[in-house]
């Protein structure tokens, strides 16, 4: 029983468990969640595809639309024919394709915070493109449940520090969207950070205006960009966004400013890693690939306090 090993289920579903082959599986569903590792989801998405089922890939191994790209990066694709017919699965830029997909690459959490910080000022054409740096935090439980050193109680917290310096496997993906928005080749400096908290994601955004604006335009902007968006929420010019605001949510609140003084503008992006960032956009996907209403079972407020 599912409740056995999540006990927060208890008395909530009868669910449980089974064992079964991957064609077994696809004879009672309509639309499949794969929630395998890298470079084995890869194996199994051409069997549920076959079966006329609809798939939601979670992991990195349909994101990347270039093979060459891809295996520079994760290692040997064995499905590269299906790159192509892969839907990235960011809602609020990509929905029309979603609705019709048969296979959705769901985003990785990183990447969704700083496209979505990032795509009104680069479709607008509002920064200098060769400027972006990306600064990102991420809660503990973005590496997954395997149990690493790094990722002990007492190796976590009380600490905060960088990792993957120059080379976290999220940037070709963060690259290729951005440069999708910017409609020419783009590169980004992107640099996570773990933090000593269970979930949650912050991205500051840094780039090079290539107009004067002021900071309430620049909150106009985001608010006309993102004005039909359910689950995109932009907080007031002068305000920023706390991970205490999304975590245990699917929204993600964005905050931005102008720096005069530097002519930067400055975005801050926070999402809840395990929910936009994965399984709730996940749900988000679904809904729109089943006919649903794309809200549906998502608006939850964050757990705060």
């Amino acid at each position: 029983p599912v409740a056995e090993v999540y006990p927060v289920f208890s008395g909530l579903t009868d669910l449980v468990y089974t064992d079964s082959s991957p064609e077994a599986v696809a004879d009672l569903t309509d639309i499949v969640f794969m929630a395998l590792p890298h470079g084995v989801s890869m194996e199994f998405v051409p069997i549920f595809l076959k079966a006329g089922r609809k798939v939601i890939d979670l992991s990195a191994d349909f994101r990347i639309r270039t093979v060459a790209t891809y295996e520079a990066w994760y290692g040997r694709h064995k499905s590269p024919e299906l790159l192509e017919a892969a839907v990235y699965g960011l809602p609020e830029l990509h929905r029309e394709s979603i609705v019709n997909a048969r296979l959705v690459a769901n985003p990785g959490c990183y990447p969704t915070s700083i496209i979505l910080g990032l795509a009104p000022v680069l479709k607008s054409r509002w920064i200098d493109t060769d400027s972006v740096i990306a600064d990102s935090k991420s809660g503990v439980s973005g590496a997954g449940r395997d149990p690493q050193i790094a990722s002990l109680y007492c190796e976590v917290a009380g600490g905060f520090k960088a990792y993957k310096v120059g080379g976290h496997r999220h940037t070709p993906e963060i690259e290729q969207e951005l440069s999708a928005l910017a409609e020419r080749e783009l590169k980004i400096t992107f640099t996570p950070h773990l933090l000593p908290v269970k979930r949650g994601i912050l991205s500051t955004i840094y780039a090079k205006l290539s107009k004067d604006v002021a900071a309430e335009e620049a909150t106009a902007l985001y608010r006309a960009f993102y004005r039909e968006e359910s689950f995109v929420r932009i907080c007031r010019s002068g305000q920023f966004p706390n991970l205490s605001s999304v975590v245990g949510s699917n929204y993600c609140d964005i905050g931005v400013t102008i720096d005069k003084r530097t002519g930067m503008i400055i975005i801050v992006s926070a999402i809840d890693n395990l929910i936009k960032g994965a399984s709730g956009q996940a749900i988000q996907n679904m809904n729109l690939m089943c006919g649903l209403k794309e809200e549906t079972g998502l608006p939850v407020v964050a757990l705060f306090p």
